[in-house]
């Protein structure tokens, strides 16, 4: 991997590795600028934080296992989030009904779930990191990598299988109309 790279670290781990796993191959890629985004359940999100990564995507139970709290509407999340930040991650993408982004640049952005039918929730989660990335390396700008994360995700979600192009246009779309 060189500069400029994007690694994404996702899902669990076998048994048979390590619990720090994620945090080795984050030490690793130190100093060798490159955007590293997280999606992990508890331990391995949390050791990773020193290391700085661009992005991390715990969901609201996840969240609030971390804190050992309860998390269920958007506005509860965003102190927790903020606490992941003064432990190093730069953004925090938060998927639930909807999701929450606190920024490196301060900015929340909040957005309820596009209107759609759950067809098929695997790989949702994973779509909206990888939206959100591709937003940001399009436009550089959090407002449209949280909308690109949004809509990849939920019509991931609205898809038997991971959403087309022209499917996540259209909810993208919406995502857009229905911000607040």
């Amino acid at each position: 991997l060189k500069e400029g790279d994007v690694l994404v670290l996702a899902g669990s781990i076998p048994a048979s590795m390590p619990d720090d796993m994620y945090r080795n191959i984050a030490a690793r890629m130190e100093g060798k600028k490159i955007l590293l985004a997280v999606d992990a359940t508890k331990d391995l999100l949390v050791n990773v934080l020193e290391y700085h990564p661009f992005v991390i995507k715990p969901n609201n139970h996840e969240l609030g296992e971390i804190f050992g709290v309860n998390l269920s509407t958007k506005e509860s999340v965003v102190p927790y989030a903020k606490k992941l930040q003064e432990k190093g991650a730069r953004n925090v993408l938060v998927s639930m009904a909807g999701a929450v982004l606190v920024s490196e640049d301060k900015s929340v952005f909040m957005a309820e779930a596009p209107k759609g039918t759950l067809i098929n929730g695997v790989g949702a989660g994973d779509s909206m990191v990888a939206g959100f990335l591709a937003g940001w390396m399009k436009s550089h700008d959090y407002k449209e990598a949280f909308r690109m994360g949004v809509a990849c995700g939920s019509a991931s979600a609205f898809s038997e299988n991971l959403a087309t192009k022209e499917e996540i246009a259209g909810v993208y779309q919406q995502v857009v109309k229905e911000e607040r």
